[in-house]
């Protein structure tokens, strides 16, 4: 019929511009992925250096919380016995993944402080969760002896941990200094002991 207008078209005769907006929004998608893969990769780049992160917590500056326990070798374990030393207490368990990649480095900085003698930090492991069996293949494969804390009034609610690893350092006065939360270095640790020991002597 003469004169009909076409229900799909505009009045003007014009097809409409489908494709418009997709190319006016693409920009916008192409910007948040590229911002999303750059958090993506720092995120990859911090986790791999392992470096460790310091925390807050209520317990800096205070006295340790009560900490007894049975070491892996059957004798008594109880943190407020250890004043008069440096202390650095790492919770962990043996299937967790940066505990595993972190342990190469804890061998080599409990060795660097047993090279400093008496002036050297003593360090513990906390298991959290975990068998006797587990632990003992977990040491036996990765090397490490220093004493390991097996069985525990949950010292890990104790000192707020909610992921492992963590590793806490205690001052000669019994008094908690740091919390590094996550996988911790040789390097991290060891720079960390030396600026403590010269604020404490300071």
């Amino acid at each position: 019929m003469t004169g009909a207008v076409d229900a799909g078209k505009p009045a003007g005769g014009e097809e409409p511009s489908v494709g418009e907006r997709p190319r006016a929004v693409a920009p916008w998608i192409a910007l948040v992925i590229a911002v999303v893969m750059t958090g993506l990769f720092v995120l990859l780049v911090s986790a791999d250096s392992g470096g460790g992160e310091n925390a807050e917590s209520p317990l800096l500056g205070r006295p340790a919380p009560e900490a007894v326990g049975t070491l892996l070798d059957g004798t008594n374990f109880d943190l407020s016995q250890r004043k008069g030393s440096w202390v650095v207490i790492n919770f962990f368990r043996a299937d967790c993944a940066p505990c595993i990649a972190e342990h190469p480095d804890l061998v080599s900085f409990v060795n660097d402080q047993d090279a400093l003698g008496t002036d050297g930090a003593e360090f513990y492991s906390i298991v959290v969760n975990d068998s006797r069996e587990d632990i003992e293949e977990f040491f036996a494969e990765r090397g490490g002896d220093w004493p390991v804390v097996l069985e525990h009034e949950q010292i890990d609610v104790a000192f707020g941990v909610a992921l492992v690893p963590e590793t806490w350092i205690i001052d000669p006065s019994g008094v908690v200094q740091v919390r590094i939360i996550s996988r911790v270095s040789e390097e991290r640790l060891n720079i960390t002991m030396q600026q403590l020991r010269e604020a404490y002597a300071a």
